[in-house]
């Protein structure tokens, strides 16, 4: 570990100027975009289906919310997979149903004005292998779900709607905010409770929690599992997390909609995962628009697989925390992140570019590339790096981040331009800013325990600041 003198301490600087530090050895910019970038854009290839549809209704499907169509819908699945493959077909109209369980090779189509509506009834989700906020455990099944499966998909203009609200799911969160009442159950007890089993390594089969513990299920959850598209969908008042890939690979995620502003709304989350492309969504969210995750504290670094090689093209994000947020379950580690030609704006969205880590997580997190970003306004940072998060200094695993580019990002308004604070003995390395605009910068900037930033063409409420050549 480097000194602490090493390290830049804490400046707060004004909006006229940025902190600079002596030049530092970087590769070309577009190195890893002409390398890395299409590299990884040749591994990903979305599911290709055979040509036969199922219809659910014609399974036992019935439209209106008061006909339950889970057994039709699980009857379409089976026989579409059996028969080889193809699209399970919701088509236009009001359908309830309770978990829905993906098979290989099965597309889940819904039509233009299809609404797949999710029972509210907990009853209708058993029991399954997943995570709790990057922790592993048995619990409620995801309304979507798949298991080691391969070539799956969630396509069509169609709707998904969790039904959640203050009356149901949302309150189990524990905040009257949400609907949750003095008295009632929420998911504290379970939730610390499976903090403990993690941190004392208690077995996955032993973690079993259900309805009683209200520990809220997602909304899509392929789990180990291989080609993967969802393309197209609106998803609407989800429980938690909405598109959570656990542990696969080869994921497109594609021209989504995402409207849900309840708890832990986080629009999309690869957690432990590999090439994944998300491109052309739109995210209008209660919690990160997309966060990139690895698991959380021992059972991140226990199953040990980080996420790798994604990219973010052509997104827009409007209300959340962050609108590309790195953390902060990332102890299996983060590396291989790019983001081009998206755009944030809403007073309601608190980061743009966001990394979320602590000593209780570690984690190496490394090669992050930005380019033509449009912020139009954030409410705190343009760019945030914080070790600080939750536990901040409180662990024995030191975070590293390193190696990130940003080139072509233009601002229009926000609280501070940059806020990068590492820990003392952990500094955030290498960061570098390029061609780039900050407008409108209330309070400057905070800059604390960083080790390396080179700017070059970068202005600053007008000024040209940190040309380092």
């Amino acid at each position: 570990m480097q000194n602490r003198r090493d390290f830049l301490k804490t400046l707060v600087i004004g909006a006229a100027g940025i902190a600079v530090l002596p030049k530092l050895t970087f590769g070309q910019s577009d190195g890893p975009w002409e390398i890395t970038y299409r590299d990884i854009l040749s591994r990903i290839k979305p599911p290709v289906f055979p040509a036969r549809d199922f219809v659910i209704t014609k399974f036992g499907a019935k439209a209106g919310i008061k006909n339950d169509s889970s057994d039709a819908i699980a009857k379409a699945i089976d026989a579409c997979s059996k028969a080889g493959g193809g699209r399970v077909v919701v088509p236009k109209g009001e359908f309830l149903t309770g978990a829905v369980r993906l098979k290989s090779n099965v597309n889940l189509y819904l039509a233009k004005d299809a609404v797949l509506k999710f029972s509210p009834d907990a009853a209708k989700y058993p029991i399954v292998a997943t995570r709790f906020e990057g922790m592993e455990c048995m619990n409620v099944s995801p309304f979507i779900y798949a298991y080691e499966q391969t070539n799956i998909a969630i396509t069509g203009e169609g709707t998904l709607d969790g039904q959640s609200n203050n009356e149901h799911w949302w309150n189990w969160h524990g905040s009257p905010r949400y609907g949750w009442k003095e008295g009632e159950t929420n998911q504290k007890a379970a939730r610390a409770r499976l903090y403990k089993m993690m941190e004392a390594g208690t077995p996955v089969a032993e973690r079993v929690f259900g309805p009683a513990d209200r520990l809220r299920p997602n909304f899509i959850q392929p789990h180990r599992c291989k080609n993967i598209l969802i393309e197209g969908v609106s998803i609407v008042n989800s429980p938690m997390w909405e598109i959570h890939p656990l542990l696969s690979e080869n994921i497109t995620v594609r021209r989504v909609h995402i409207n849900s502003h309840g708890p832990n709304n986080d629009g999309c989350d690869p957690e432990s995962c590999k090439d994944v492309l998300i491109e052309d969504c739109f995210f209008d969210t209660g919690d990160d628009c997309i966060a990139i995750k690895s698991g959380r504290n021992e059972d991140g670094r226990l199953v040990g697989v980080p996420t790798e090689n994604i990219i973010v093209r052509g997104c827009e994000m409007k209300d959340g925390h962050g609108g590309i947020t790195v953390g902060s379950e990332i102890s299996g580690g983060v590396r291989n992140v790019f983001g081009e030609n998206c755009k944030m704006d809403s007073p309601n969205l608190d980061h743009g570019l966001r990394v979320k880590n602590n000593a209780s997580r570690g984690g190496l997190l490394e090669n992050f590339y930005f380019r033509n970003i449009t912020i139009g306004q954030v409410a705190h940072a343009a760019i945030t790096i914080d070790f600080n998060y939750e536990e901040g200094a409180k662990g024995k695993f030191t975070p590293v981040m390193r190696n990130l580019v940003v080139d072509r990002l233009s601002v229009g308004k926000c609280q501070y331009g940059v806020d990068i604070q590492g820990l003392d003995g952990a500094p955030v390395e290498d960061i570098k800013i390029t061609n780039s605009t900050f407008d409108n910068v209330a309070k400057g900037n905070v800059v604390k325990n960083v080790k390396g930033i080179q700017l070059k063409n970068v202005k600053y409420n007008g000024k040209l600041v940190g040309d380092l050549g």
